[in-house]
């Protein structure tokens, strides 16, 4: 494993978007690079989406009289678990990229391929 191999896929955990964007575009034919790079886009992926859905999810649930309210802010609880494991996940995911490992990230990264 290169030192730039390596390095790319630490951009690409490092600078989110433009970090894997850099690495598909750039460094299309390194094959460890891209394996990262794709780590990181999912994670991504999950950043964005888990908000999104708590938001739609509240906003469902608080029409419910009294008790909706309650049941949306306690769901927001859910998205801090979940943003403290995303970052854990991230670090980890820029660990295995700076130690040349190709291992996916635990808990997502085995969806992708």
């Amino acid at each position: 494993m290169t030192l730039s191999s390596r390095i790319s896929a630490f951009v690409a955990y490092l600078l989110l978007i433009v970090g894997w964007l850099f690495v598909i575009v750039f460094r299309r034919n390194d094959p460890f690079a891209r394996f990262h790079a794709r780590q990181s886009l999912m994670l991504t992926v999950v950043a964005v989406i888990i908000p999104l859905a708590w938001a739609v999810f509240a906003w469902v649930i608080t029409w419910i009289p009294y008790a909706g309210f309650i049941l949306a802010a306690s769901a927001f609880a859910l998205v801090i678990a979940l943003a403290i494991v995303w970052t854990v996940v991230w670090v980890v995911g820029m660990v295995n990229a700076l130690r040349g490992a190709e291992k996916p990230v635990p808990i997502f990264g085995s969806r992708v391929d």
